[in-house]
């Protein structure tokens, strides 16, 4: 099937932006990298072992291509792809699988970045401490180290967004794996504070002196997500049932809209379906896409399989909640088909606190009718799966 990601070198035309958001276009060139902690991580290294590919000829595909498979990682990052074209002001913060392991850096983390990129959204890829502690003390609480890597990239890509040119009310969060069940992590404990009592605290934006000897987060900036895509999520449900969420990943107000896909055969397979339904006990907006087959580390796009055309839902997905502007084309009645002029579709409009779920197919978003009182379904022409 022909892809439809365009390749990541495209050159475009660059013009002055009037405005922050004003849909800019950017000429490629090369990411720019940050560390996260620019003197010293909030804990001690996890290993003297220098970073490594462990990649082996022998290691499966991920959406047809060898990825990288990289550990021992001490010096954690954050790589910002510019999109190509036209800039919508929104950004992901995309965390890569591996078990907290290893990190697939490139199947799930560039191909992410390739896809958000066609679609004029910043890529904010994640390179997070790893390997952590096995069993339950390399897991949060006990090992706070991964979360505090996802809240210092998201309070950096904030503290960036105008140089970034983005809406720092239109950034997001992404993971596949352990790196979705990361972005599930910051999105219910973007608030925990424990880095503000380690040496890294000046680094945290927003931690300014000391008083009585501890440090003050006196204006903090902010780690929440405003929404979340969660693929193939892990470690979401508690064992031994598995049936169940693990308390840790509960809900509560800081938890955005989300948007979820698994597969039926995936190991891992009732982490959607169990994190979903608490969403929805939570009254959060969310959608779910689960397959009856794909296994787990599908990746971006798997050839010849039915979820490979996920990346359009998730795109549609993210027009529904106004973090994309709608497409021209999506703003088409059925007798602007037809040769008329064309019927203006409502504008869209926040989710309500209801959701979805489906094998394949997205459900068209309620839209309130400005000449009713109820809320009505809008033309189905108005919205589509295409991204």
């Amino acid at each position: 099937m022909k892809s439809f990601y365009p390749a990541l070198g495209l050159i475009t035309t660059t013009f002055l932006a009037l405005t922050l958001f004003t849909p800019i276009a950017h000429a490629q060139s090369q990411p720019l990298t940050l560390p996260l902690w620019p003197h010293a991580t909030p804990e001690p290294p996890q290993t003297t072992a220098p970073e490594t590919d462990t990649t082996k000829p022998t290691d499966n595909f991920l959406s047809g291509h060898r990825v990288v498979r990289l550990t021992n990682v001490t010096v954690p990052t954050l790589t910002v792809y510019p999109p190509h074209g036209e800039n919508t002001g929104a950004a992901v913060l995309v965390f890569p699988g591996g078990g907290y392991r290893i990190l697939v850096t490139d199947g799930e983390g560039t191909d992410a970045c390739h896809w958000l990129n066609s679609i004029g959204v910043t890529c904010i890829l994640v390179k997070y401490r790893v390997p952590q502690p096995t069993g339950e003390a390399g897991h949060y609480p006990a090992d706070p180290s991964d979360l505090e890597d996802a809240q210092q990239a998201m309070r950096l890509t904030r503290a960036h967004a105008a140089d970034w040119h983005l809406d720092p009310a239109h950034i997001g969060v992404m993971g596949f794996s352990a790196g979705a069940n990361l972005a599930a992590l910051v999105s219910t404990h973007p608030n925990d504070d424990h880095v503000a009592s380690t040496p890294a605290a000046p680094d945290v934006p927003g931690v300014h002196g000391r008083l009585n000897g501890e440090t003050m987060l006196t204006d903090p900036i902010s780690a929440r997500a405003n929404f979340a895509i969660l693929v193939y999520p892990a470690y979401l449900v508690a064992p031994p049932d598995n049936t169940t969420l693990d308390p840790t990943y509960t809900p509560n107000e800081f938890t955005p809209s989300t948007f979820l896909i698994q597969a039926e055969n995936d190991s891992y397979g009732r982490n959607a379906i169990v994190y979903y339904a608490a969403l929805m006990d939570a009254h959060i907006p969310a959608e779910l896409h689960y397959y009856a087959t794909g296994g787990h580390g599908f990746g971006m796009h798997p050839p010849n399989a039915p979820e490979e055309n996920w990346p359009r839902l998730a795109t549609a997905w993210l027009r529904s909640i106004n973090i994309l502007p709608p497409r021209d084309s999506d703003r088409r009645s059925p007798d602007a088909i037809g040769g008329g002029a064309p019927s203006p579709c409502p504008n869209p409009q926040p989710p309500n606190p209801s959701h979805t779920a489906s094998g394949s197919t997205a459900t068209n978003p309620p839209s309130s009718n400005s000449n009713s009182s109820t809320t009505t379904q809008p033309n189905p022409n108005c919205w589509t799966t295409q991204p």
